[in-house]
């Protein structure tokens, strides 16, 4: 058997009250809590998930330090926009939304145009645009044919 997709990416928040603040305004989209100290996001193809991260930590089973907030922890979320244009509004909405601006949209090495910024938490959400994609009708990313 093998995993066909991902459903949901669970972030764990210092304060989750404010994290739900900034995804509900970054996407729009109001949240749905089902069970107490959780809030889902319902996106097309995958949920966000908040979690208080003391709770996660211990959810998971772990006891080992955690990353001092702010620190690049790795890896990044993204979002592959549809023009140039797109990244600029998404980052006025983003810093509205109280983001940290990283490093702001600029042209890159393969061609697009692409930016960083970070959630309350520290988490790093990288904004591009690129020629070599397309989207789906459904509006998946996909190579250009």
């Amino acid at each position: 058997m093998t995993i066909p997709r991902m459903t949901v990416i669970t972030l764990g928040v210092a304060n989750l009250a404010h994290a739900t603040r900034f995804y509900s305004k970054l996407f729009s989209t109001p949240p749905v809590t089902q069970y107490e100290g959780v809030t889902f996001i319902p996106l097309p193809g995958v949920w966000l998930s908040l979690y208080p991260l003391e709770k996660l930590v211990e959810d998971t089973g772990q006891n080992t330090p955690l990353p001092a907030p702010g620190t690049f922890r790795g890896f990044t979320l993204a979002y592959n926009a549809r023009s140039r244009e797109e990244i600029v509004g998404i980052f006025e909405l983003a810093a509205e939304a109280g983001a940290h601006i990283v490093k702001t949209p600029q042209d890159t090495f393969w061609g697009g145009y692409s930016g960083y910024f970070t959630d309350p938490d520290g988490y790093y959400w990288e904004i591009a645009w690129g020629p070599m994609f397309d989207f789906s009708t459904q509006g998946d990313l996909q190579f250009k044919t």
